[in-house]
């Protein structure tokens, strides 16, 4: 009997991690995902049904924090979206995307190579700094009206690009529904944070705007651009093997 022990796995290297999966003879099942600030995993006495809800939340919330791609692809949305209605629209057209190639490649539907997603992930974060610097410059565009369209094409591109580190991570085999929506929540959970955060960044920094000048108003898409162009070099670069 392993209730009570402690299973871990020894110097764990982010951003690795692992599945540790306990099946008794009476064949109850204990799952849990390790990381490299939880290398180690108490075996309970008795299955807990929410633990792969508890780790696979974690797991997403920890992927959308340290991921900048996938931040700063949301931050320009928010910059396109002028008004709560349209941020509203815009996130959950996102979310739905994201949602529908997430579950679509963890189910076997869908497979493509994770370098060419990255790729494209900057090359749409690269595409709304473009349209977030033209907003900026006052030029009669329809993204800037309807930011949700872009919002959920792209949104199809980085599920794949979710699904890519789930499926890295792994997935336990008799909870695989749950864990996949699991890992959803908590990329929502995270992605909305992030909105409310620049929202109210913005609200409270609204009275510096005026007193800036013009120019200064352009630089979150040039910054934007900058650092996605960046990543579409670096990654075109491991696309080639180089």
């Amino acid at each position: 009997p392993l209730a009570g022990d402690t299973v871990g796995v020894a110097a764990l290297p982010a951003p690795l991690t692992a599945i540790v999966r306990v099946e008794s003879a009476d064949g109850s099942v204990a799952e849990a995902v390790l990381t490299p600030d939880r290398p180690r995993f108490l075996v309970p006495s008795a299955p807990n049904p929410f633990a792969v809800v508890r780790d696979y939340v974690r797991l997403g919330l920890r992927h959308i924090a340290t991921g900048p791609d996938h931040l700063l692809f949301v931050f320009g949305l928010v910059l396109l979206s002028a008004t709560w209605r349209r941020v509203l629209a815009t996130v959950t057209a996102f979310t739905v995307g994201h949602s529908v190639t997430l579950a679509l490649s963890v189910l076997g539907f869908v497979s493509l190579p994770a370098r060419p997603i990255e790729l494209a992930i900057a090359l749409s974060v690269l595409v709304v700094a473009i349209e977030v610097m033209e907003d900026e410059r006052g030029e009669p565009r329809e993204t800037p009206r309807r930011p949700w369209l872009l919002a959920g094409s792209f949104g199809l591109l980085h599920g794949l690009g979710f699904a890519a580190v789930l499926q890295d991570a792994g997935l336990p085999p008799t909870a695989l529904p749950l864990a996949l929506f699991a890992f959803n929540v908590g990329i929502e959970l995270g992605q909305v944070a992030f909105v409310l955060l620049v929202l109210v960044a913005g609200r409270a920094l609204g009275w510096l705007a005026g007193r800036l000048p013009a120019w200064s108003r352009r630089l979150p898409g040039y910054l934007m651009g900058t650092l996605a162009a960046y990543w579409c070099f670096e990654r075109a670069a491991a696309c080639l093997g180089h």
